[in-house]
């Protein structure tokens, strides 16, 4: 016994010693439950986590493992997904239905468990699973380490900026009706920040988020773009925005009024409040850059930044000021989505290098874009010749299959259940931001991308122009990837390599394939796993715009995946 003692003891100090470097053991509890919410004079019962809309902030240090309990108290099936955590070695926790792990059913709960590994700053978690993540959203911040430091200014407060999306009807009967009809599901009624519409919506000025400053402070904005079907363009009416991160990887800080961010990211920003106390109060507004042809939520949400009183000032009446409007760019502006995007660039320093794949191992071209299948003949659909819109990679409409595909690749048992003969360019060349071919039936099927460890791969992904071009934010799950270059019209790969920046890219996990145009990523395949790959715009990925990336066991110990845990949900 003493022995034991003994050996625990060491084991103890061992550990702490570990901890010390490694961080601490956070615990979370998310009960999944119904909460009646009133928003635009409507009320709803909706899915939240703990009663809360949007849901908890999670908050953590780099290094430390978060232990996350959720239990399942509502009728849906329901999985969270912990957007832009690597989740090195941990893909059983990442999240996505059927691709990591079967959901967890109503009364049952899992646990998911995973170490935020050399990643600081801002993510956020959401459902994975049909459209739950419309109200089931929260926050991630991850700090540095201890005693480490940003390398920008140190803000007097940190404020998370969630942006969402509202529907006054149930959504979950909006995307089912709109699978069973064929039709494009209703679009939103408003969007919200932190939860709350804010005064340019019918009787919603009592809902209006509120950012307090004092003069002379600087603040990080924490933005995250949790809605479901918009990019967003975002303005602080009369203030400089200095943008310092995006997809919790600090870049070379730039100045902006604008901010441009697509479902899926997150970026950090610096707002410094004027030197003297305005007599003003300043519109914080939100409304969608949208290029597709389908009609879209042309809605503004505002919150308003408010000054503290100065001493001075508090004799004047501060109900009265006048509220100053944020002018944003024109709802389809391409060429602003496009330079914006161009300004992003890693730190690349000796601290916080740009470890960029010098050499490419295997290269992809992907076209992502729009087309049309048959519907079932026990179904009547309200395209021509009975046929629904759909959406897909290199012409594959995804099938989501009914056990999770990480659980058939890691017994062993994907027979029946997908293959990996995915195909690493279009079945047929055509002009793909020009005149589109006649025939736009696209094929359906469970076809995964099978990578050996540890391969670098180049991506480049090409918007079409069947049924409109559109920007499409693409998701990568397990990995962040470098964006090395964009273009409008169609990829040149004899010409365009030559203007990519293997310098100082961009780290990112989700990017916009600028509409009519390409983007060029390259990622390390060293998470062993099955990946998603899907576009961050929820009526996209309904339609079938996903795939996935298997990746294979390394012959190491840490290069292989552990068996999945006890608690794991099935099918």
């Amino acid at each position: 016994m003493a022995l034991f003692l003994a050996l625990s003891v060491v084991w103890l100090l061992s550990d702490l010693a570990f901890a010390k470097h490694a961080g601490i053991t956070r615990h979370y509890k998310f009960d999944i439950k119904m909460q009646s919410v009133t928003r635009l004079c409507q009320t709803k019962n909706i899915v939240t986590v703990n009663g809360q809309f949007p849901g908890p902030r999670i908050i953590a240090r780099e290094g430390d493992r978060l232990l996350i309990k959720v239990v399942n108290h509502v009728k849906y099936n329901v999985t969270i997904h912990w957007h832009g955590i690597r989740q090195i070695r941990s893909g059983w926790a990442d999240g996505p239905a059927y691709v990591t792990q079967c959901p967890i059913q109503t009364g049952q709960s899992y646990v998911y468990n995973f170490t935020l590994t050399g990643q600081r700053g801002t993510l956020f978690w959401h459902a994975h699973i049909s459209w739950l993540r419309a109200t089931l959203y929260g926050p991630i911040v991850i700090l540095p380490k201890k005693h480490a430091s940003y390398p920008f200014p140190h803000p007097y407060k940190e404020v998370p900026i969630v942006f969402g999306e509202w529907w006054k009807a149930d959504t979950e009967t909006i995307i089912n009706q709109a699978m069973t009809t064929g039709g494009a599901p209703n679009i939103s009624d408003a969007f919200t920040i932190n939860g709350l519409p804010g005064p340019s919506y019918n009787c919603s000025a009592k809902d209006t988020f509120k950012l307090k400053v004092k003069a002379g402070k600087t603040y990080l904005l924490r933005l995250v773009n949790a809605a479901l079907n918009d990019e967003l363009f975002f303005r602080v009416a009369n203030h400089t925005l200095t943008v310092v991160e995006a997809d919790a990887v600090y870049v070379k800080p730039f100045k902006t009024d604008i901010v441009l961010i697509t479902p899926g990211q997150t970026t950090n920003v610096l707002l410094r409040a004027k030197s003297k106390t305005p007599s003003a109060k300043f519109a914080m507004s939100a409304r969608p850059y949208a290029t597709g042809p389908a009609t879209f939520d042309n809605t503004t949400t505002i919150g308003i930044l408010e000054y503290e009183k100065s001493a001075s000032a508090s004799k004047s009446n501060h109900k009265n000021l006048p509220l100053l409007k944020a002018k944003l760019p024109q709802f389809n502006d391409s060429s602003y989505a496009m330079k914006f995007q161009r300004k992003f660039r890693s730190l690349a320093t000796a601290k916080f290098p740009a470890k960029v794949p010098k050499n490419v191992d295997r290269r992809f071209f992907f076209t992502v874009g729009l087309g049309i299948l048959p519907c079932s003949k026990n179904q009547t659909c309200q395209g021509p010749n009975n046929t629904r819109p759909a959406a897909a990679v290199n012409n594959v409409s995804f099938v989501q299959p009914n056990i999770a595909l990480l659980q058939a690749h890691f017994f062993n048992k994907s027979k029946g259940v997908y293959t990996t003969n995915f195909p690493t360019k279009p079945p047929f060349k055509f002009n793909y931001t020009g005149t589109p071919p006649k025939n736009i039936m696209l094929s359906s099927g469970t076809k995964l991308v099978a990578l050996p460890f540890n391969i670098s791969v180049e991506l480049v992904m090409q918007d079409t122009s069947i049924l409109g071009a559109e920007s499409h934010p693409l998701h990568l799950h397990g990995f962040n990837f470098f964006v090395l270059g964009q273009g409008v019209g169609n990829f040149d790969p004899k010409k365009d390599p030559a203007k990519f920046n293997l310098v100082d890219p961009a780290e990112r996990n989700t990017v916009g394939v600028p509409a009519g145009g390409w983007v060029a990523i390259r990622f390390l395949a060293d998470n062993p796993g099955v990946w998603f790959m899907h576009c961050h715009l929820e009526v996209h990925t309904s339609w079938g715009l996903k795939m996935a990336w298997v990746v294979n066991d390394g012959k190491g110990r840490k290069q292989k995946l552990p068996p999945p845990p006890a608690d794991l949900p099935k099918c």
